[in-house]
């Protein structure tokens, strides 16, 4: 009798809704402080593959109401295997571009161990090659002949559970960072394919939590944040007053001031977090030292768009819609980005189609100018002055941001923005290396948490691919005594401060470009 009234009182196995068995990691996530970087050696090599040893990496699912707040599916559509094979459709309309990257990929090879994510995690599913197959399969199986006649084959697979899996975890492990398009001979944008990949899984309920919450946050905030106007104010007065303990200056952080010449727009994080706050300083005492008319806006207060990280258009053009609120009420003459990589990709790329054209600008500056640019170009008149010997207790590299070198420019010349943060880097420091030229400029590996992947519950992911990076820093650290890496993205310094530990350095390496300005930089009146 016992026996059988412990028997009644046993839990029911929980059944698995199809939804979690998508977004499910398939092995259970690492502890933080279990997650190490490889070795430094100062090498990057190229791995022997090991299938499926990143099938476990998979973002936390969205909840419900934000994916609503959004528009999507609150969970996976009962229908879902139509509605994603009629969304791909849609895409490959919408986007020629995505229907020739279906067909005219060779498989050569020139891709395979061009991706970081590969490099550290040895899965052959993030060979570009591999993940754009996850999606080619599915292509091939319903929108071309033969794939309909012959399925397996010709390469085809029938879009199932099993396979919308795969394509949660590894068009999650692509940072959309589009190196392996420098070194595809026919141009393949492999970054387009992850992104039609994450519209699609959006479009039917499967959504990641990271990015989601975020443009959830921007809609209904203003930032990445989740900053309110009032704490912005705070944030930016209490910065005052530290400026003007440190300089014995009053330094403004002015915000919605209507009629200032210059609006300047920055990764939210500039507020907030070190190294990023830095950053923020250099700019002010940039513009205070010029004299120049400037302000934050609350209605702007957010350079990042994560709406590119999902592949939507439509969230990209309502995340940029708050800009064109602040350039409405503040009237402002320029457009200054600050430091972020996808934010600048998306100001140089994107704004004019999406919010523009600015015809309200002074004629002089009708596009938005990057913060390096706009540093140099009054460095070079002798607007500013800097100081390089404050900057010697660095010898300093550059780290390029992948959306910057490979998604935009800067200034009026092909490969500003390569030159441009270069000079402005030695024009305020005496010592300065470049990394091995096989992994800078357009050839940049990406820090390994852009993309939407700067979440902890990818951090063991984020580690492996920061690898490469790691290691040809590794060598100008140890052959040149490299000490500051120095960066001009948000991202890259959220990445790299998180994950320099995990290599046994320290993480006050990384730092901002405007760091060094801001350490280097004369104040005060001029000759």
């Amino acid at each position: 009798m016992a026996d059988t009234e412990a028997t009644a009182t046993e839990e029911e196995p929980k059944v698995q809704t199809d939804l979690e068995k998508v977004g499910e990691p398939i092995v259970e996530r690492k502890k933080p402080k279990d997650i190490h970087g490889d070795e430094l050696t100062g090498r990057i090599n190229v791995p022997k593959v090991q299938e499926g040893s990143a099938a476990g990496n998979k973002p936390y699912l969205c909840k419900p109401e934000n994916m609503e707040k959004l528009g999507f599916p609150g969970d996976l559509r009962s229908d879902w295997h139509d509605a994603a094979i009629a969304k791909m459709a849609d895409l490959l309309k919408k986007y020629k571009s995505l229907q020739v990257y279906m067909d005219i990929c060779v498989k050569c090879g020139s891709c395979t161990d061009k991706c970081h994510y590969f490099l550290g995690t040895k899965d052959g599913k993030n060979m570009p090659v591999g993940r754009a197959e996850l999606f080619r399969k599915v292509y091939r199986k319903y929108f071309t002949t033969e794939g309909k006649i012959l399925g397996k084959l010709a390469g085809a697979e029938r879009f199932d559970l099993d396979l919308l899996g795969e394509w949660y975890s590894y068009f999650h492990q692509c940072s959309q960072c589009r190196r392996c398009s420098v070194f595809c001979p026919y141009g393949i944008d492999t970054a387009e394919i992850s992104m039609a990949a994450r519209e699609i899984m959006d479009h039917i309920g499967v959504g990641q939590k990271y990015v989601n919450d975020i443009i959830v946050k921007v809609h209904e905030v203003g930032n990445n944040l989740g900053m309110n106007p009032k704490a912005l104010a705070a944030t930016l007065e209490s910065t005052e007053e530290d400026l003007e303990e440190e300089t014995g200056q009053k330094i403004r952080l002015p915000l919605d001031e209507v009629g200032a010449e210059v609006l300047m727009v920055t990764p939210s994080a500039d507020f907030f977090a070190s190294p990023h706050v830095e950053s923020l300083l250099g700019y002010a005492k940039v513009f205070h030292q010029a004299g120049i008319s400037w302000t934050f806006s609350s209605a702007a207060s957010e350079a990042g768009n994560f709406g590119m990280f999902i592949g939507n258009y439509g969230q990209m053009q309502k995340v940029a819609s708050r800009l064109n609120d602040a350039i409405n009420e503040i009237k402002p003459k320029r457009l200054i980005v600050g430091e972020c990589g996808h934010a600048w990709r998306i100001a140089y790329s994107f704004w004019n189609t999406l919010i523009g054209p600015f015809d309200s600008l002074d004629k002089k500056y009708p596009r938005p100018q990057h913060i390096c640019e706009y540093t140099l170009d009054l460095v070079n008149r002798g607007a500013i002055k800097l100081d390089k010997s404050k900057n010697d207790d660095f010898v300093v590299t550059m780290h390029d941001s992948c959306n910057v070198a490979r998604g935009a420019r800067m200034g009026d010349k092909p490969g500003g923005q390569f030159t441009i943060p270069r000079e402005l880097i030695k024009a305020s420091c005496n010592r300065y290396v470049e990394m091995d030229e096989d992994t800078t400029m357009e050839k940049t590996f990406c820090c390994g948490g852009g993309g939407g992947l700067l979440t902890d519950d990818l951090l063991e992911l984020r580690v492996q691919g920061a690898m490469p990076r790691m290691q040809a820093f590794s060598k100008v650290q140890e052959t040149h005594g490299v000490n500051f890496l120095a960066l001009i993205c948000a991202i890259c310094k959220a990445q790299f401060t998180k994950i320099l530990p995990k290599y046994d350095v320290p993480m006050d390496v990384a730092g901002g470009v405007h760091q060094l300005i801001s350490n280097a930089i004369e104040l005060g009146a001029k000759e």
